[in-house]
């Protein structure tokens, strides 16, 4: 064989180990960064009311004034039905729903029952075309994803992938809050929401509580001690639940921690948070920890268990006289089982400490007492300091050529009871409160996008002159005035049958005797001869008569101010001109609903149609063209892009995409349907 192609073919072998050597090690190809696009989910801006880019001039957000000088900024409209699973997908790929085929986070399919949800918007692989890290990926940039909808099962094969939100994929261990059983939820009759996304994981827990036996050790009580067991992800943690004071009051005031009664890990007063507890928890990998899908037996699931040792944070919310509490359990969202690689978990949580990822879940727990609110604020505060600190880390540590970064805890803020209703002058709650509490209102908020701007300033400062900033979000929100219990129409008119469950009160529908339901977050299906069995989509002259006859009944709903909270109506043949929805991914009707209403899946005994719901703030199911409540800030920075310039007219969310692409020297491919914003290039 030839000495020079010895030489050459080893020299070969020299250069791709190298280059594989320096992907494990976390350095990457060219050793520069080229893009960070971060994208805090529900971050509303808008010209009227949340105009950052004027809060900006005012010094209020100087991070987010340094990226608009040195770059272009404007408004972005959202993709229908405006929430997250949506217009994630609609970023990602540069295109609509009825091409990327994510028309909502739980999705219903032909040939399955409409009790189970197939597909989840939030999975990877509801998808049909690939979002732009794949893209890159496949181009040779080396990318990392935290926290981003979408993202899993992982499809980065050489790249890093954090926690993608709600894909179903890895061990994610949901907060829980335990409450004594005699402390009533105020204003709650929703049983489901309790889990997650109203059909997953245990979200709030009701526990019994009893008069306290075999501790050793335990603290002195100047009244009859009581405790009680918390059980959350198959491990139990036992209270201890005593009085301090000797003061010959019965007023319980604290409360001790243990595993095993014999140690004491923490104890707590009202209103404290204890420091980082190493946990062992167990996730059952056979279980999807969902409620309307067909379960491996409760033997396999529990053989197929791991057991993974993490952290948890624990908050003693309430705590009254009598002994009855409200407890809130945080789990470290970092583990190897959640990461790909496994490996990153651990030096993450090490490098930058227990990842809080957002404030709260959804459907939200942090509503019901004032104790909440401060709870509510000082977790917010840790998931949004996480997020800042994870910024240089990362860029640091693994060096990636693209970063996708998001966090939850604007949405959380936005959409929750204490805020949007009572400082946006639209909602009916504005004037449920003074200018004073407005005003204390308005700071909390402004707190909160302070923070983000300090996750801002945090990615600049690791950008180097090659990178491209982008600030853009998925959505905004709206102030939430009124809930509408559709499902509670149908049954008025005999459309729906149901019985209520004695053991969990809660409503189950007849699906063989209802022929008409509406199902989350805008979907109507609709058949005379029932919807029992699996489900295929009705036709013929009975199918039009009843579905005609539901338009008519959801068009003459009014309030009792004689509003009507029904913005469209829309046949499931015409959604891809008029919303662009995928139709084979849609009810037999779409309706979208007025700003200020909220189309609400709940049957209640009660029969009532319209409520008034905790929460103050929302975002589903609303036309976003004219709404700008649901706009979102897009900011761009880096070379090539004008300096300074601000867009006159709003974009679409899908015209960031190729403009990106097109940024980075990228093909654009055939599927995008945006636009290359070509004004904010430089000459």
């Amino acid at each position: 064989m030839n000495v020079k192609f010895i030489s050459l073919f080893f020299l070969i072998l020299l250069l791709a180990f190298g280059y594989f050597a320096a992907r494990n090690q976390g350095e990457s190809s060219s050793g520069e960064l080229k893009l960070y696009w971060f994208i805090p989910d529900g971050f509303r801006a808008e010209p009227d009311l949340f105009n950052i880019y004027q809060w900006a001039e005012e010094g209020k957000l100087p991070n987010i004034k340094k990226l608009m000088d040195g770059g272009s900024y404007g408004y972005s409209i959202p993709d229908y039905p405006s929430h997250t699973p949506v217009n994630f997908a609609t970023l990602m790929t540069g295109s609509h729903p009825k091409t990327h085929k994510v028309s909502d986070g739980p999705m219903r399919l032909e040939g399955y029952p409409l009790e189970i949800v197939p597909i989840s918007g939030f999975k990877s692989t509801a998808k049909k075309v690939p979002p732009m890290w794949f893209t890159l990926e496949r181009n040779n940039l080396y990318s990392l994803l935290l926290s981003m909808p979408g993202s899993t099962p992982p499809e980065l094969s050489e790249g890093i992938t954090i926690r993608g939100r709600w894909g179903g994929w890895g061990a994610d261990f949901s907060a829980i809050n335990f409450q004594e059983s005699s402390l009533e939820i105020p204003g709650s009759d929703k049983p489901r929401a309790a889990k997650l996304f109203y059909f997953g994981a245990d979200l709030h827990k009701e526990t019994a509580m009893q008069g306290a036996s075999g501790w050793d050790n335990a603290p002195v009580s100047y009244s009859a001690p009581k405790d009680a067991i918390l059980e959350g992800w198959d491990k139990n943690i036992y209270i201890y639940i005593y009085d301090s004071t000797d003061d010959k009051i019965t007023n319980y005031d604290s409360v001790a921690f243990s595993h095993d009664k014999k140690s004491v890990t923490t104890t707590l007063k009202e209103g404290e948070w204890s420091g980082w507890l190493p946990v062992t928890l167990k996730w059952q990998t056979r279980n999807d920890y969902n409620t309307y899908t067909p379960k491996k037996s409760e033997l396999e699931r529990i053989y197929t268990a791991v057991d993974i040792d993490t952290e948890i944070k624990i908050k003693l919310i309430k705590l009254e006289d009598s002994g009855s509490f409200r407890i809130r359990f945080l789990y470290n969202n970092l583990n190897k089982y959640i990461t790909k690689p496994g490996s990153v978990a651990r030096e993450l949580s090490d490098g930058v400490g227990p990842m809080v990822d957002f404030v709260d879940n959804f459907p939200p727990q942090l509503i019901y007492f004032p104790e909440d609110k401060s709870t509510f604020l000082e977790e917010a505060e840790m998931s949004l300091d996480w997020h800042r600190d994870a910024v240089s880390f990362l860029v640091d540590t693994y060096k990636p050529e693209a970063v996708f970064h998001n966090i939850y805890t604007p949405n959380q803020m936005l959409t929750s009871r204490w805020w949007l209703g009572y400082i946006d002058p639209k909602s009916k709650r504005y004037g449920d409160v003074s200018d004073e509490e407005r005003d204390k209102l308005w700071s909390e908020v402004k707190w909160m996008y302070k923070k983000i701007d300090d996750i801002v300033g945090e990615i600049m400062d690791s950008a180097d002159e090659n990178t491209i900033v982008v600030f853009s979000s998925d959505h905004g929100a709206a102030p939430l005035n009124k809930e509408v219990r559709i499902n509670n129409l149908f049954a008025k008119h005999g459309l729906l049958k149901y019985k209520v469950s004695y053991d969990t009160r809660i409503p189950e529908i007849d699906w063989d005797k209802t022929t008409a339901v509406f199902l989350r977050m805008d979907n109507i299906y609709i058949d005379p001869k029932g919807l029992g069995g699996n489900w295929k989509r009705a036709k013929g002259e009975g199918y039009e008569e009843l579905r005609n006859k539901v338009i008519g009944i959801l068009e003459d709903l009014k309030d009792e101010d004689g509003t009507s909270p029904v913005s469209l109506v829309a046949k499931w043949e015409d959604v891809e001109d008029y919303l662009n929805l995928p139709k084979e991914r849609v009810g037999d009707l779409i309706i979208a609903n007025k700003a200020g209403y909220h189309w609400d899946e709940e049957i209640t005994e009660d029969g009532e149609i319209f409520s008034v719901p905790l929460k103050s703030g929302y975002k589903q199911a609303i036309l976003p063209k004219n709404e700008k409540s649901v706009w979102t800030p897009f900011i761009i920075s880096g070379p090539g892009i004008k300096k300074g310039y601000k867009m006159e007219e709003p974009i679409h969310h899908i015209d960031q995409h190729p403009t990106i692409m097109k940024l980075l020297g990228q093909d654009i491919p055939n599927f995008v349907e945006g636009e290359v914003l070509l004004d904010i290039f430089k000459n």
